[in-house]
């Protein structure tokens, strides 16, 4: 499930991540210089703006943005930890019916009721209790509801994971461009003459090889930031479990 306003959070995400990819673009064509700038945006191009080096780092940061998005959602997990939906003290046992009513209550004016994973298994489980009174049963729809929201966690990083793949495909694309026009510029009858022929293959070839290299870095930083944010939210997730069988699960009674 998703959070609150999360299509608005994107779009916003959206926006500042293009025009900052816009303005860091704009910003290293100032700066560089012209051989750093050949390799990291292929300035000399005739099409420039529009090369495969551009479209590499709007990719980059449309992918950062998409980090930020899964690390706020870790952040707002987290502090699910502390609104105490749960009782903490070891001597509190939960029978089904009135010791159950403050905490269904508190959980359903949760804001976060519908998309974080505590309230969301805290919810589940006292109805659940409520209606069969088993601990069993109530135990078995912890572990079946873990392994759905871990699914569920899992898909969530489904645009990143796109991304990720895009940025080395768009790499050996602009290789391969590169390396067909470097071809072309060698196989023009105009050129065969030049003195410079060799010179200006070369330089082609090498801007057209940097292309890869420059996709393979922005691919292994993205997967890098991936697997911290991701690991983070397997780790909220796992405590949230942890959270509900020690304090629910393991204080439930039924006659």
């Amino acid at each position: 499930m998703n959070p609150p306003g999360e299509l608005k959070l994107r779009l916003l995400t959206l926006a500042v991540t293009l025009s900052a990819s816009i303005l860091f673009i704009a910003l290293l064509a100032r700066v560089l210089p012209d051989a750093a700038a050949a390799i990291l945006l292929d300035i000399d191009r005739g099409s420039w703006p529009f090369t495969v080096q551009n479209a590499l780092w709007i990719a980059f940061f449309i992918g950062l943005g998409e980090v930020f998005i899964r690390w706020r959602a870790g952040l707002i997990e987290e502090s699910q930890f502390g609104r105490e939906y749960l009782p903490v003290d070891d001597e509190t046992v939960l029978r089904p019916g009135e010791d159950m009513t403050p905490i269904y209550q508190k959980v359903r004016s949760s804001r976060y009721r519908q998309v974080c994973f505590v309230p969301r298994l805290i919810e589940r489980l006292v109805l659940n209790f409520n209606l069969s009174r088993s601990v069993d049963q109530t135990n078995a729809l912890l572990n079946s509801s873990l392994e759905l929201f871990l699914h569920e966690l899992d898909l969530r990083y489904n645009i990143i994971r796109y991304i990720t793949w895009l940025i080395p495909s768009l790499g050996f694309i602009g290789t391969v461009v590169g390396i067909m026009l470097a071809l072309n510029f060698a196989g023009d009858r105009a050129n065969v003459e030049s003195p410079e022929l060799l010179y200006e293959v070369t330089r082609r070839l090498g801007v057209a090889f940097s292309t890869t290299l420059l996709a393979l870095v922005m691919a292994a930083v993205l997967v890098f930031l991936q697997n911290l944010v991701q690991g983070r939210e397997e780790r909220t997730l796992n405590r949230a479990g942890q959270y509900c069988l020690d304090h629910l699960i393991n204080r439930l009674y039924a006659r």
